[in-house]
């Protein structure tokens, strides 16, 4: 029985590729095959890639794969959204979430197994931190959906801190975007932050694509009771970072708000948002907050929500309610991974 373990080609970029392709003495051009069979034909398995030569496609079989993994649990909402577990390569499981909306299909990825930032609110937060996602992992959840020719839009808000795993999301960003990838453009990409200031300075240089900061309250202290990420990364020295940059419409700028009934929806909150962010060209996404197991927590009414939302735009800060979706199926991050953790699914 052959128990060697493969190395996915799914996730490789092209220097990597040509790497293969001179380790297996094959053409130096077969990288370039491979990235096309790969990201542009969405292949499953290497004996597809059919102007590689049968030899050729035989010894890369001998040490490599497609890496591709099939899901493990696929739920669907009254809604169209989706949700899917998707086991890693060392064993463990993350959650993927699609959201159709008319001719948009979005992927919400995750980029870690749990999470170190411990925020109270998140189910992924209180399942610790379990490890990095490989650049397979993070592809996998697009290229192993039921739905994958629907995608256009990719959201790293899944399970995870990006900034935590900078070199992995980087990389798959870098594949979303390139000619020989997925050749996206990237506004069609999102990536999350709780406020990683080192990871969003290099984020800035190295890609272009939409950053949204996960912001929740707009005084430390009370944000630091809710997300003790808090204490490690200053949401006030993170702002300062992005006043200093030149928010042009080839990049969005956004700050992620879940709004928690008596917590962080008073007027008090709303006026310190304006003076923090006023500077800045933004917009706020307002989030309703659905309950999670054993929370304190509770959502803002919906005339609170419409409240905050008409204060901020009428004072300069563009902002929008987003939408629920998939509430039927918990496609809040966390739920259906811990379940699979406890073993009740």
């Amino acid at each position: 029985m052959n128990t060697t373990v493969k190395t996915a080609l799914l996730g490789l970029n092209m220097a990597q590729l040509k790497d293969v392709a001179k380790e297996m003495g094959m053409p130096a051009f077969a990288a370039k095959q491979m990235a096309q069979w790969i990201y542009a034909h969405h292949v499953s398995c290497i004996g597809e890639m059919t102007n590689i030569s049968a030899r050729n496609r035989e010894l890369l079989a001998t040490k490599y794969e497609i890496g591709a993994k099939k899901p493990t649990n696929r739920m669907c909402s009254v809604d169209g959204t989706v949700k899917y577990l998707f086991p890693t390569a060392d064993g463990q499981h993350i959650e993927t979430v699609f959201i159709p909306d008319g001719d948009r299909g979005t992927v919400c990825v995750s980029c870690q197994v749990g999470c170190k930032m411990g925020c109270r609110f998140c189910m992924t937060g209180r399942q610790g931190f379990h490890g990095n996602l490989s650049v397979s992992d993070i592809l996998n959840q697009l290229y192993s959906i039921e739905e994958y020719e629907r995608i256009t839009n990719v959201v790293f808000m899944g399970q995870g801190e990006p900034m935590d795993n900078l070199d992995a999301v980087l990389q798959a960003t870098q594949i979303l975007t390139s000619d020989y990838g997925y050749a996206w453009s990237p506004k069609r990409i999102t990536v999350s932050t709780v406020g990683v200031k080192k990871g969003v300075e290099r984020f800035l240089k190295e890609s272009d694509c939409h950053l949204a900061v996960s912001l929740h309250n707009p005084f430390p202290a009370e944000r630091k009771s809710i997300m003790p990420a808090e204490g490690g990364y200053s949401m006030t020295d993170c702002i300062a970072l992005l006043r200093e940059q030149d928010w042009t419409h080839q990049r969005r700028l956004s700050f992620e708000y879940i709004v928690f009934g008596g917590l962080n929806d008073s007027e008090i909150h709303a006026r310190e948002l304006v003076r923090l962010l006023s500077p800045i060209e933004c917009r706020v996404n307002l989030i309703r907050f659905h309950d999670i197991p054993d929370t304190p927590f509770k959502g803002a009414s919906e005339k609170k929500m419409i409240w905050l939302r008409d204060y901020l735009t009428s004072h300069g800060v563009t902002t929008t309610i987003r939408a629920s979706r998939g509430q039927d199926i918990f496609a809040a991050c966390g739920l259906l991974s811990t379940a699979k953790v406890n073993d009740r699914i």
